[in-house]
């Protein structure tokens, strides 16, 4: 969202105004996502890429504090802090890393029996915070103070479309941002978020936020696993979170200005392990290793691209693969010609027909994945000279794809003299298949395989009987003796 920000301020020539209306504009455009429930398909983000999100955030706050434990400030991102480490590592300052050392050591062996009343990091920021005093090491200094300014929404008719676009990016990263952040506190929690709740909530922060010269906003993975890993388990902890910032900009900041860096990275550090799917990691190896790779990738591009990207590749690579197994079953589904059918009526007609009938039984929904390979299975298996039946008594919904692949069944049946009837299918399917095979109207469709089987046995006996050559019987001579 920074980012999206800083391309605006170069477009905008430094219009603070303009930037504040979209930071605006944005907030608008989640609480419209809350009220029309977008927020529900975010819930569909498979475990293996929520994994991957998490054990991925855990490594880059451990990467970003590891600089700090040894007396320096690295540069910011991961892969700066990364290669900087052989220079942070030239010139460690002990002083610092013993601190963070023992922090880290508090925040890990506090007695959980005082952690009912004050959290393991918390003592470990105050107990860390008064040893420095005794210590020359880095804190965290001056911080700002004061209210913000009012400002205003500003529309200028020129780039009023640079400003939508933004805006609606800004809307679209944060919703993401904050759901997956919901995902990831709910696998902490035990508990389910309400989506629409969250982008309205968000939405109106968002509004409010550039009306006081503020930026976008979205959920805080880091800060959320934190507060949730202190016990904060209620919507208090983020009342007092927020209360502590106002309470610092208005005038504490001298005393959290004391801070030391080094107790700040030994408390983040207990944080990124806390945050790696540890449990996932050592069962991976007994579950699909497809599943541990996408986790793998996921994590990989957590840590060196963006979390966006991570979520939305690993997203689109988990359907895929899902696509693909069902297709795959759909397949060795359709394959199966069979010889005997459950219903002993049906299984009699079937006999009675014998090699004039190849029934092809689609099995669960039909999509684009099987499309492909369908009309070929079919050609391969049909029985020559054979009616063809297809039976979709098992199909609870068909996309354009199935139904292009079914339109071509259905030409190369009439092509090779096959007829070819369809049963079974419910109003949704017939629909689509209607609505695609316009090509080729007429084609008989019951709503039962017995039906079907009861067309076919018609139409065979009246093709017997017109190919049927009838031939005189010779009558003997007789003979007397």
């Amino acid at each position: 969202m920074v980012v999206v920000l800083a391309g605006l301020f170069a477009s905008l020539s430094g219009d603070t105004s303009l930037i504040f209306t979209a930071v605006i504009l944005a907030g608008i455009f989640q609480i419209i996502f809350g009220v029309i429930g977008v927020g529900q398909y975010i819930r569909l983000v498979p475990y293996p890429v929520i994994s991957g999100f998490m054990s991925g955030i855990g490594a880059i706050i451990i990467i970003l504090q590891i600089g700090r434990l040894l007396g320096h400030e690295p540069p910011s991102g991961t892969i700066g802090a990364l290669t900087y480490l052989p220079t942070a590592m030239a010139d460690i300052n002990f002083s610092t890393l013993a601190l963070g050392l023992g922090t880290l050591i508090i925040a890990y062996k506090w007695p959980p029996q005082l952690g009912k009343f004050v959290p393991g990091a918390l003592a470990a920021l105050i107990i860390g915070t008064l040893v420095s005093l005794f210590l020359s090491v880095p804190v965290l200094g001056d911080i700002p103070t004061g209210l913000p300014s009012l400002h205003l929404p500003v529309f200028d008719q020129s780039n009023a479309w640079l400003i939508l676009k933004a805006a609606f990016i800004l809307a679209v990263l944060g919703a993401i941002d904050s759901l997956l952040t919901s995902l990831v506190a709910d696998n902490m929690t035990r508990t389910r978020h309400d989506s629409r709740k969250e982008l309205i909530g968000q939405g109106i922060g968002n509004t409010f936020a550039g009306l006081i010269g503020g930026i976008a906003g979205a959920g805080a993975t880091m800060r959320t696993v934190v507060n949730i890993r202190s016990g904060g388990m209620y919507n208090i902890s983020g009342m007092v979170h927020a209360l502590v910032l106002l309470a610092i900009v208005l005038g504490l900041s001298p005393l959290a200005a004391q801070i030391p860096h080094a107790v700040l990275a030994g408390i983040l550090v207990k944080v990124g392990l806390d945050i790696i799917d540890w449990s996932y990691a050592k069962r991976a190896h007994k579950g699909p290793r497809w599943d541990f790779a996408l986790m793998i990738m996921v994590l990989s591009l957590t840590v060196f691209v963006d979390l966006i990207t991570a979520v939305g590749v690993g997203v689109v690579l988990a359907a895929l693969a899902y696509v693909k197994q069902i297709a795959q079953l759909q397949i060795e589904e359709l394959k199966k010609i069979p010889d005997s059918l459950d219903d002993p009526k049906d299984n009699e007609l079937l006999a009675s027909l014998k090699d004039k009938v190849s029934i092809f039984s689609f099995g669960g929904p039909l999509s684009f994945g099987a499309a492909a390979d369908l009309g070929h299975h079919v050609r391969e298996s049909v029985k020559p000279g054979s009616m063809t039946i297809l039976d979709f008594s098992r199909v609870p919904l068909i996309d354009v794809s199935a139904a292009m692949a079914v339109d071509t069944v259905t030409s190369d049946a009439l092509a090779a003299g096959r007829q070819l009837i369809i049963c079974g299918a419910n109003a949704e399917v017939n629909k689509v298949l209607e609505g695609v095979n316009e090509a080729h109207p007429g084609i008989p469709n019951f709503d039962t395989l017995h039906d079907a089987l009861l067309y076919a046995e018609k139409q065979v006996a009246g093709t017997e009987s017109k190919n049927r050559v009838f031939k005189p019987q010779r009558s003997r001579k007789v003979t007397s003796r």
